[in-house]
């Protein structure tokens, strides 16, 4: 009776170690897609009775599962976020991907803590959108403990533990926002500011800069002290009527977060767009409408399409590993729209 060749006669066969034979085998870890058609190679020389399975491991990868948590479930960009992110993992090549994707409507640390924990239990690695505060620091140290790398998207955090960032690069958003309302607005004088908070790194970053800007360019300009909206529209809304009302002779509106629809339903009601310069994020139907109208003058978009390949294909990488090799930044170049080149 012959005898079925066993994991050892592989790796003997294939010239590799028996681990290494075990985790293609067992789908447990990425490996060199030439030493996995190594093996297969190896199998069917043998006769090895898994050899079939070899095969399509190293046609199709390993399956892994990326989880997504993102903010505002009923929001249009966090929508269209989670369509791309979604596409994108069942897209790739590199694994069997299987997206599980999640949204928290509140900006609560400790409940975006506790969802990501949540998420991480059934996720090869992850990605998140979210503010910067030590619950969340402490919870994705856990996660990168437990093997689980943790990625951010949109916007950074400062744990250390994250594996990588993924977004626009918000000092060159910030001054592009800060550039684009020195160089239109009628006269120098007095511009606002609105941010959704400044826990979200990005939005931070974004209007530093901006104001770093007007000081080295266009120091006659007059910034206001920032205005926080929490990302909410009603908010936006009267903050921005604030500011007009309080400041008539005001120049530009820089809005570095959320509440785009909010502030764009003011200046509607009040008619300022051919007097204020606005900048503001995302090429949304609102965003898209203002523009085509008038009542906004720039949009700053991701690129959504671009941003979740890119995230897919970090993830996909360190999936398994159980760590990375030191904090990755991708730097995408926002999409810049006005009237004229929708």
């Amino acid at each position: 009776m012959t005898k079925r060749p066993t994991i050892a006669d592989l790796a003997r066969t294939s010239g590799l170690s028996v681990a290494t034979v075990d985790r293609v085998l067992n789908g447990r870890s990425p490996v060199r897609e030439a030493t996995a058609a190594r093996i297969a190679e190896a199998a069917e020389a043998i006769g090895y009775h898994a050899a079939k399975l070899l095969k399509q491991r190293v046609t199709e990868g390993p399956t892994r599962t990326f989880g997504f948590l993102l903010q505002k479930r009923q929001d249009a960009f966090y929508q269209a976020l989670a369509a791309e992110l979604a596409a994108a993992t069942r897209a790739t090549t590199a694994v069997r991907g299987k997206p599980l994707v999640a949204f928290i409507d509140e900006l609560v640390p400790a409940a975006i803590a506790g969802k990501l924990r949540e998420i991480g239990r059934g996720a090869d690695a992850l990605a998140v959108v979210a503010v910067d505060h030590p619950h969340v620091t402490e919870a994705i140290g856990e996660l990168a403990a437990a093997g689980v790398p943790t990625f951010t998207l949109l916007t950074d955090l400062t744990a250390p533990a994250r594996a990588g960032y993924i977004g626009l690069d918000s000092r060159k958003v910030g001054r592009t926002a800060g550039w684009t309302i020195s160089r239109l607005a009628r006269e120098p004088g007095p511009v606002g500011v609105l941010v959704g908070t400044h826990r979200y790194l990005g939005q931070e970053l974004a209007e530093i800069s901006f104001r770093s800007y007007f000081r080295e360019h266009a120091p006659g300009f007059r910034l206001l002290e920032t205005v926080v909206d929490l990302e909410d529209d009603r908010i936006a809304y009267e903050a921005t009527l604030d500011l007009l009302a309080r400041t008539r002779s005001l120049q530009g509106i820089y809005l570095a977060g959320g509440g785009m629809k909010g502030m764009i339903e003011a200046l509607r009601d009040e008619r300022v767009g051919d007097r204020v310069v606005v900048v503001c994020n995302e090429l949304l139907p609102v965003t898209r409408a203002a523009l085509i109208d008038g009542v906004i003058d720039l949009v700053l978009s991701t690129p959504l399409a671009a941003l979740a390949a890119r995230a897919v294909e970090a993830m996909a990488r360190a999936a398994g590993t159980g760590h990375v090799d030191g904090m990755s930044q991708i730097h995408l170049s926002a999409e810049l729209y006005i009237s004229e080149n929708l």
